[in-house]
């Protein structure tokens, strides 16, 4: 049986409700931690492109990402690098390295309608927890630190944290 049911959850996952691209996060990491990550998804097949300023770029490994991201002094000044990953053909993961205290990436709520691709987003979301030995919290665009859903560490699987009728609670 699945971790969550769609129809149980199927309004956090409304664009007019919580925006299109919700925030998802992975917190208390370094640099450490995005080498896991780098290393999970080729180790998972799951296709990848790693761009630099919109430029597409080679990935070498998370310290040169982190070299990236700080090279430009003030945040202002900054190119953030990006990684885009694809778990499913249809499914696209935006992660952006714009610290190394954090994790931080974006779905498209557009591209998780239905219980199938729930169950995808859910199962990306325990195979990079587990990997990294912590949770992975998805967010209304705009509102983090108030997660509607995530892999509790605790758990080993994807909780609801919020109200899915009505998730302003």
């Amino acid at each position: 049986m699945p971790d969550l049911l769609w129809d149980d959850v199927k309004v956090l996952f409304d664009p007019d409700v919580n925006g299109v691209l919700p925030d998802a996060v992975v917190e208390e990491t370094t640099v450490e931690d995005w080498q896991v990550l780098l290393d999970l998804i080729r180790a998972q097949g799951w296709q990848y492109a790693y761009l630099l300023g919109g430029e597409p770029m080679e990935l070498t490994s998370a310290a040169d990402m982190a070299a990236a991201a700080y090279a430009g002094g003030t945040p202002e000044l900054r190119v953030t690098p990006e990684l885009r990953v694809w778990p499913n053909p249809d499914m696209l993961m935006i992660f952006r390295m714009y610290q190394t205290e954090s994790i931080d990436f974006d779905v498209d709520l557009r591209e998780l309608q239905g219980q199938g691709r729930l169950d995808v987003l859910v199962d990306f979301f325990c195979v990079i927890g587990r990997r990294l030995g912590k949770s992975v919290l998805m967010s209304a665009e705009g509102s983090p630190g108030h997660p509607d859903l995530g892999f509790d560490i605790e758990a080993d699987r994807v909780v609801l944290m919020a109200d899915p009728v009505d998730p302003g609670v």
